[in-house]
């Protein structure tokens, strides 16, 4: 059998411990609508999920879905029976002190011993939270981030009335200090997000020339580290990006994502910020919901209301099970991604089919078929993807500056500005033993797309 089946029975177990924990209330007939259709139905809802691309397996390497740890499904499902609501201590005691921990904990990959933080319902939220913060602190100035960025940085500014704007990035996809410092001297930038690892490149923003620019222009640095922020634990990046994840800690916001590298379910997100402080933004009364303690309602520093504790339970099972160590075992599993990204890399350059002109500064490549100009490559790129999934290898394709592919390769023909190509999220450790296989398979599709 594909999929993992061990947990379910830790989760019946764990029910068993969990249910002792009520013996002393008395007992009484639970109403469940629908029972008698219940087999019916989840075999339904088990046949309409088999109509997705098959996420968890080493073939799939599109797009940023990485399994949740077996830990992680079971202390979710656990709590789901309890159902906890982390917006208020009333609704999620343990949980809501889990999440505390848990967060604490990731706080402290960055250096950080206080510090104000909790999760939500992903990046998007994580980074509004981030963004409305600075929006208060520096009103009416604007949000700048990198080309290359997520989107959704623009679209937030949107939502909340604040400016943006887009800097340049260098022939690598990092921001262009440069060209920061260039718009900084307009003096109404109040936000600067640097991104460590972008979704499309995996491009590590170099913080080590944007702290400088903070001393001297005064905006608030924000890291978006959805992606690529447990990367801090691990060994072998390049001297380059170690500099970086080594200043994360000096940002005034930072978010990162459990549900991509952090072995969680979706959705679960988590906004840090270095100054405690910024929780009075937050202040408002709730008579209703916080009445129960006078300790801090994760509430009370969220613009979210309900949130599931069962998120928070997860993902403190999950670090409980895999601290968050340099040179343990959660660090060794980010290291084994990173291996094969560089072992796929390696074997793209040396081959002259290919054009990969961007070293993997994490686990995502981008490549593209070598051709006389990007028109072609481009569609080229399109007939391997499609035959790629035909032999159930399935990839991802995106837009990238042109500048990015002639820059290494001058006889390419510029006739259009972007060019389509193949990309690779090398997420699950598992992909390092399955190189051989994913280069063989991609390998065939080109044989069949492009006759090489």
């Amino acid at each position: 059998m594909l999929l993992e089946t061990d947990s379910l029975q830790l989760l019946g177990e764990a029910l068993g411990t969990l249910d002792e924990g009520f013996a002393t209330l008395p007992g009484f007939e639970r109403v469940v609508p629908g029972r008698a259709r219940m087999v019916e139905v989840i075999s339904e809802v088990a046949g309409r999920l088999r109509d997705n691309y098959p996420y968890f397996h080493p073939l799939y390497a599109g797009q940023m879905l990485k399994p949740p740890h077996p830990i992680a499904r079971a202390a979710y499902a656990l709590a789901t029976w309890i159902n906890p609501n982390n917006h208020a201590l009333d609704g999620g005691r343990a949980s809501s002190a889990m999440e505390k921990e848990a967060v604490a904990e990731i706080a402290g990959m960055f250096g950080w011993r206080t510090h104000l933080g909790h999760l939500c319902g992903g990046g998007t939220m994580a980074n509004l939270e981030a963004l409305w913060v600075a929006g208060q602190l520096q009103p009416g100035k604007k949000v700048v981030a990198s080309e290359q960025a997520h989107y959704t940085h623009q679209r937030i500014s949107g939502v909340l009335g604040l400016d943006s704007a887009p800097v340049p990035c260098d022939g690598r996809g990092r921001m262009d200090a440069h060209a920061l410092e260039r718009m900084l001297k307009a003096g109404d930038v109040g936000c600067v997000v640097a991104t460590v690892g972008t979704t499309g490149t995996g491009a590590v923003d170099a913080l080590p020339l944007l702290f400088p620019l903070r001393e001297r222009y005064g905006f608030r640095l924000h890291v978006d580290a959805a992606y690529g922020g447990y990367f801090t634990l691990a060994s072998n990046l390049t001297p380059e990006a170690r500099a970086t994840y080594d200043l994360i800690g000096q940002a005034d916001s930072i978010v990162i994502d459990p549900h991509k590298h952090g072995l969680q379910p979706y959705g679960c997100g988590c906004v840090l910020f270095r100054d405690p402080s910024v929780g009075a933004l937050y202040k408002h009364e709730s008579p209703s919901t916080y009445f129960t303690s006078s300790d801090l309602h994760l509430g009370e520093i969220s613009l979210e209301c309900s949130r599931p504790g069962a998120s928070a339970v997860a993902l403190w099972a999950t670090q409980r099970l895999l601290p968050l160590l340099p040179g343990g075992e959660f660090a060794l599993l980010l290291e084994a991604c990173r291996e094969a990204a560089l072992a796929l890399f390696q074997r793209l350059q040396a081959d002259p089919r290919w054009m990969a002109p961007l070293a993997p500064e994490l686990d995502i490549l981008v490549w593209a078929p070598r051709s006389p100009s990007v028109r072609r490559s481009s569609e080229l790129s399109q007939r391997v993807f499609d035959a790629a999934a035909r032999r159930n290898l399935h990839l991802a394709l995106t837009r990238l500056p042109a500048r990015f592919f002639t820059a290494a390769n001058p006889r390419l023909e510029p006739d259009r500005d972007t060019v389509l190509c193949l990309r690779s999220v090398l997420m699950k450790p598992e992909h390092r033993s399955w190189t051989d296989r994913v280069w063989e398979t991609l390998s065939q599709a080109a044989q069949e797309a492009i006759g090489a």
